[in-house]
């Protein structure tokens, strides 16, 4: 299909396409291309469903009418299965905010930028929903008790059963029969963007343009502010959520009369509910699919569960119990950890990337324990001469990579080993544990390997790791939490 593509291209530009490049997909099922001529740069989409091209070229158009910032499509094939739009560029919100998500600390430019963001979801929701046609909407037109229950029941298949933890599966669909007629009680008959989150909105020229709108549908405003402000990897301090709350009142009074404190209480079941959505998202697209950031973003949206599950006690207390005993599961809140009365996790983590021509680094400690990973069976990108100077830690190295389909499964094996020796060392009391990537040089493989294992390792049991690029003269420390 990449050829209808090039076609579109040509026919669209003039011009022969001089490079077409892999982008990555995240938890999407469709491809995306970035095909350029000189300075001519268009991205290329190929769809597994032309319904749903068709539902997303339709709102671009719609949206855009309305004044609200999205991708142009330029051109779209005859069967409907792929189409070209506007290259927004490479940086995404999420992009954009990484130091803030790292650190823990969101500077005043990020905090100004997420508001900005947010003061946009009124338009999408209330202005997107003028004149548009809720029949066009793929999957489902509206937000009802059906597409409620395939969310509980998408939880419940691909992530409550895969933690192991013993239920009443009775007493559950009673509560989750319960939740869905307190969602519905909202009503709504503006746009739900349904995914409105920062890997989704692009940052061109200092404002944000909104991208993967095509699951959306009518429904209540309260989805897309929970899914904003609660979304897992962002783990948003709670004076920025209020904060960002705030800010998305302001615009929408706009539009309608609120009442603060009802809009408040509506909320916190909405929070509730997306983060079971996704929980059951990450399940499927981190443990069946293998998907690397998924699996990272698991404990992140345990917690929000954890956070969420006591106002819900009135509404659903099977549930909220639950989920209250699935967040103190070891394998998510960290409770493996032995602190030796300290107060503080004993381990300490090393991980290293290396070059094979210059040697497996040394264990210093003396202990011994640990692994060393080849990289070398996955593809390289420094056979390419726009990667010669960068490293796997730059993004379209990682891009590179995840685009591969080889990098995730490995990771997976990795990860599982990796877990459980970690969860042994804690509960031993052991405080030195050594993991190393090899690959040719040292530059590409080796360093996205051992980054990914220090966040994941990092994410899930909050130890201190130090991270060594050793070929790079690159050394990061992160802390315990």
């Amino acid at each position: 299909m990449k050829k209808e593509l090039e076609t579109l291209f040509m026919n669209y530009t003039g011009k022969i396409p001089d490079k077409i490049e892999t982008l990555s997909s995240s938890g999407s099922n469709r491809t995306y291309f970035r095909l350029t001529a000189g300075a001519c740069s268009c991205v290329g989409v190929e769809g597994t469903v032309a319904e749903e091209n068709r539902t997303f070229c339709a709102l671009a158009s719609h949206f855009a009418s309305k004044g609200i910032n999205v991708p142009e499509v330029y051109a779209v094939s005859p069967d409907g299965m792929c189409y070209l739009q506007e290259d927004l560029g490479r940086e995404s919100l999420f992009d954009r905010i990484s130091a803030g998500r790292l650190g823990g600390n969101y500077s005043a430019e990020e905090v100004s930028l997420l508001k900005k963001t947010i003061s946009k979801l009124p338009d999408i929701q209330i202005k997107g929903a003028e004149g548009w046609d809720f029949s066009r909407c793929f999957h489902s037109t509206s937000f009802n008790r059906r597409s409620i229950m395939f969310d509980l029941n998408y939880f419940k298949y691909c992530f409550l059963k895969t933690s192991g933890l013993e239920f009443n599966e009775e007493r559950l669909e009673d509560d989750f029969s319960a939740l869905a007629g307190i969602l519905l009680e909202s009503g709504g008959d503006s746009f739900m963007y349904r995914d409105f989150q920062s890997r989704n909105v692009m940052i061109k020229d200092g404002e944000p343009y909104f991208i993967d709108f095509q699951g959306g549908r009518k429904g209540p405003v309260y989805y897309d502010v929970a899914s904003f402000v609660w979304q897992a990897r962002s783990a948003f301090p709670a004076g920025l959520k209020e904060e960002l709350v705030s800010e998305y009142l302001s615009a929408l009074g706009k539009y309608r009369a609120i009442d603060a404190g009802d809009f408040r209480e509506r909320l916190r079941i909405f929070v509730f509910f997306r983060t079971l959505q996704v929980l059951g998202a990450y399940g499927f697209r981190g443990y069946f699919e293998k998907k690397r950031h998924f699996l990272e973003s698991i404990p992140y949206a345990v917690a929000n569960l954890a956070e969420s599950a006591g106002a819900m006690e009135r509404y659903c207390p099977y549930l909220a119990g639950l989920s209250l005993r699935l967040a103190s599961l070891p394998r998510f809140s960290g409770g493996v950890q032995d602190t030796g009365g300290s107060g503080q996790s004993r381990l300490k983590v090393r991980i290293f990337s290396f070059s094979y021509r210059k040697g497996i680094p040394e264990d210093v400690s003396g202990n011994g324990g640990g692994y060393v990973f080849d990289c070398r069976a996955l593809h390289n990108p420094g056979k390419y001469e726009e990667f010669k100077d960068m490293t796997g830690m730059d993004k379209e190295v990682k891009d590179f990579l995840e685009s591969r389909g080889e990098v995730a499964p490995f990771l997976g094996n990795v990860y599982a080993l990796a877990d459980a020796h970690v969860e042994k060392y804690l509960r031993r009391g052991f405080t030195d544990l050594m993991f190393s990537f090899g690959c040719t040089g040292g530059q590409h493989r080796s360093v996205y390997c051992a980054e990914a294992l220090a966040s994941h390792l990092s994410s899930r049991y909050g130890i201190e790791i130090a991270l060594v690029h050793r070929e790079q003269g690159c050394k990061k420390d992160i802390h315990a939490r």
